[in-house]
């Protein structure tokens, strides 16, 4: 049995967000996002087929949903469960710090 840790080795480059699957089955992934500064685009939404249990296990960061004009800011142990297809995109990450999210997507 192989021991991995979720917060080393994290990503050297982080020019953009990286998303790493640590587990997999027919109806359920699980990842790590690592981001630092970065955010959805502008008028961009993820509108995913599955549903998201999302983490933040370190950083912050704002999520927006488009169906609210009220942002849900995340600290870490802070978590949300996202239904299938319920619009949605990261407004802002620390600028300072890494942001380390776990999530779960489940059918």
């Amino acid at each position: 049995m192989v021991t991995n840790n979720l917060f080393s080795p994290l990503p050297q480059d982080l020019s953009s967000e990286v998303f790493e699957t640590l587990a997999q089955g027919s109806n359920v992934r699980i990842e790590r996002i690592v981001s630092m500064g970065h955010s959805t685009a502008d008028n961009q939404w993820y509108d995913q087929d599955d549903h998201e249990w999302v983490i933040l296990v370190q950083g912050s960061a704002t999520v927006q949903f488009a169906d609210s004009p009220t942002l849900t800011h995340l600290s870490p142990g802070d978590y949300i469960n996202i239904p299938a297809h319920t619009k949605h995109r990261v407004a802002s990450t620390d600028h300072n710090d890494i942001t380390i999210w776990l999530a779960v997507h489940y059918q």
